[in-house]
């Protein structure tokens, strides 16, 4: 979310007094209402890291969503086979499946379809603005998805609408179903772009939601409210004001709808405390105001949730390409060393302990990487690391 401009409080972005001189790249250089998935992103981090490269000078990449920085790493992976930089909004039309060549599997699996369904993936929409303001036609062409490639519908909610969209459009651009292409992907052996080394802060649970919830305090305390609200204003003179807005019989007032699975709106808080500006447009709320208490609440638990999907992401998706890539290489005469080599640092406790177990140990662990001398084992680092770091082998798909 720091990609976009405005929200810097909401999507935490370092302030320009604290980046001590060091350049913060793709951050602030996109429209709110803008997207930008992770192929376009992908693209422009590697011409930045190639101009890294060029002045001798050394990529720091910070997540963030790790999902994003494992595509950046490990290419090939990514399921947007035509044209990695387009996007369900795109205006040009997708030929018919029917003029391509299709595979035995999916001439199979629109043998099956219902003539509702049929006609639904024939008649794709080419954008839909979210299962919010359309959450029939979200419904219906997730339901398209499952009767065509019940595996990759399994991995979206009916409400990532854009993903179900662009699944169904792979099948109708290529010919095939995702699964195949995606299994065929599995098949080939990890090769990253760069020989890369991998830190991952975690602190224990326990700990880390109560810093979670004192930074939403903060944020809030910063003048969060008056930034959603802004935001909110911005949004709504920059959108055809004919749209009705789901909070405007609140208001009393027509403002455009609010598309928050687009751009800087899917952020943690925009949504929750938009709903709570529409209902009280008070950037002062009282303490009893159970409204503005709910929006706090969930927020906090939207951050918390997050946090843990960031922890499944990494043990189940990112380490493992990580240690498959190692092993391989390993074996190879040539490289005989890991080439992305992944360390655990315990950031649980703050102080000392925070400087000994996170600083000191990535200071000296980078200073080994870049002069290419032994790496220690990311299983000695501690007790923590042994414990998460000790994963069995799963798919790299």
């Amino acid at each position: 979310m720091q990609v976009y401009a405005g929200l810097d409080i909401l999507t935490n972005k370092v302030p320009v007094e604290e980046q001590s001189g060091i350049e913060h790249l793709l951050m602030g250089f996109k429209q709110p209402g803008e997207q930008y998935v992770v192929g376009q992103w992908v693209k422009d981090a590697m011409n930045l890291i190639d101009d890294t490269h060029r002045r001798n000078q050394v990529p720091i990449v910070v997540g963030g969503t790790a999902y994003w920085i494992q595509h950046l790493v490990f290419p090939g992976r990514l399921a947007t086979f035509d044209d990695p930089s387009r996007d369900s909004s795109a205006s040009s039309p997708i030929g018919k499946v029917s003029e391509k060549i299709q595979s035995e599997a999916l001439q199979l699996a629109l043998s099956s379809l219902s003539p509702e369904l049929q006609a639904a993936f024939d008649g794709l929409p080419s954008h839909i603005q979210s299962d919010i303001n359309d959450p029939a036609t979200a419904l219906l062409l997730h339901r398209v998805l499952s009767a065509l490639d019940p595996s990759v519908a399994q991995r979206w909610h009916w409400k990532d609408s854009r993903k179900v969209l662009r699944s169904l459009e792979i099948i109708q651009s290529t010919g095939r179903l995702p699964s195949e292409i995606i299994s065929e992907q599995s098949e080939d052996s990890l090769q990253p772009r760069y020989r890369t080394l991998c830190f991952w802060l975690y602190a224990q649970p326990d700990a880390l939601n109560p810093r979670l919830d004192a930074r939403v305090d903060t944020m809030l305390e910063q003048g969060l409210l008056k930034e959603v609200d802004d935001c909110m204003k911005a949004a709504a003179s920059a959108r055809p004001p004919s749209i009705p807005d789901e909070h405007a019989p609140e208001r009393g007032v027509d403002m455009p709808s609010t598309d928050y699975t687009l751009g800087i709106y899917q952020s943690i808080g925009y949504r929750e405390f938009s709903a709570y500006l529409a209902h009280n447009p008070s950037l002062t709320p009282p303490d009893d105001d159970a409204i503005f208490r709910k929006a706090v609440e969930r927020m906090k638990i939207s951050t918390r949730q997050y946090a843990k999907r960031q922890v499944s992401w990494i043990r189940n998706k990112l380490l493992p390409a990580a240690f498959a890539t190692n092993n391989v290489a390993r074996q190879d005469a040539e490289k005989g060393r890991e080439v992305v080599p992944a360390y655990l640092l315990d950031a649980t406790q703050l102080g000392d302990e925070w400087t000994s177990q996170v600083q000191t140990m990535a200071t000296r662990i980078t200073q080994d990487f870049l002069g290419n001398r032994p790496l220690p084992d990311p299983l000695s680092l501690s007790e923590t690391a042994r414990d998460m770091l000790s994963i069995a082998e799963k798919p790299t798909e």
